[in-house]
């Protein structure tokens, strides 16, 4: 079974390079490792290119965010790599020696064909990350917790980007991420299509480091971007198919008190609003344009792209 890893990268050449260490440190090897470089301007890409792991590098004409440079990413790997496995990544993202390994036996292990794999994301210190949190699956039974327990797992409905292993041939049926996410709310939608009626587990024994600036989630201090939470969650949860009624409803509560929280919270109360509101206007309003009009104008990633789009 082989295994491509994607990592979309902007403007960290630091942590980058630590990441592909990591890759390249795997006690189960990789097959490949594509690198979508979200037109960066500290070096980020010649990094990539310059890693002894020998990365398949893609620069993007411009940022398109986390969303495009993984739909971008996803697209290249199922076209030119025909891989079984996908494992995104952010690239402050650290692998440990055993991660992929870890999924790999997970899913070799469980009973059930398995959409998505997520890895347990902590923080520096060993605490586990607020932001990268796997959402249990409501009503799973107790075939799917035995099963999943079997493995050291428990069921997920959604999960991060941050080292998330996906299966080819689930992607393939369900398309692309939505790149006009941008940032924010594009793990949800997507993890969410696929564990729609698809299965999935967090495997505990695959540790990978997400190296933020500080031990937090996405409430603490979003500033600007809490626009892109407000549109993109209501996108997800109004506009998509990801999930069933009963599952909006929560979740969009759930989302609510969370965003009643931060503002609360919030220094700058009167920006924070201004925001929330663009962002519930354009949620409510719009939607997400397709993605291969979003990743148009990409060369050789455009016409991926498109090829996987057409095939869904």
């Amino acid at each position: 079974m082989s295994t491509v890893a994607v990592v979309v990268t902007y403007n960290r050449a630091e942590l980058l390079a630590a990441c592909l260490d990591g890759l390249a440190a795997q006690t189960r090897p990789l097959e490949a490792i594509v690198v979508i470089d979200n037109a960066s301007t500290d070096g980020s890409g010649d990094v990539a290119r310059a890693h002894p792991i020998g990365a398949d590098v893609h620069t993007l004409q411009t940022n398109l965010g986390g969303a495009g440079g993984f739909s971008a990413g996803l697209a290249w790997a199922l076209e030119h790599h025909d891989p079984d496995w996908i494992w995104l990544m952010d690239d402050d993202t650290i692998p440990r020696p055993g991660a992929h390994g870890a999924l790999i036996d997970a899913a070799d292990a469980h009973p059930r064909d398995l959409a998505v794999l997520s890895s347990t994301a902590v923080w520096t210190d060993g605490r586990i990350h607020p932001m990268n949190r796997s959402r249990v699956r409501m009503g799973s039974n107790a075939v799917e917790r035995g099963d999943a327990a079997a493995v050291d797992s428990h069921p997920i409905r959604t999960a991060s980007f941050v080292a998330i292993l996906l299966s080819a041939d689930h992607c393939r049926r369900a398309g692309l991420p939505y790149a006009d996410y941008f940032i924010w709310g594009d793990d949800t939608e997507y993890s969410g299509r696929l564990l729609r009626q698809g299965r999935g587990i967090q495997v505990h024994d695959s540790i990978v480091e997400h190296r933020t600036v500080a031990f937090a989630s996405w409430q603490t201090d979003p500033g600007p971007r809490f626009y892109y939470d407000v549109r993109n969650k209501l996108w997800v949860y109004l506009a998509s198919g990801s999930f069933r009624w009963w599952e909006r409803l929560v979740y969009l509560g759930s989302a609510a008190a969370g965003w009643a929280g931060t503002i609360r919270r919030s220094g700058d109360r009167r920006t924070l609003l201004g925001h929330a509101w663009r962002g519930l206007r354009h949620g409510l309003l719009r939607r997400p344009a397709p993605t291969t009009r979003v990743l148009a104008g990409q060369g050789e990633v455009s016409s991926a792209v498109a090829r996987v789009e057409a095939g869904r």
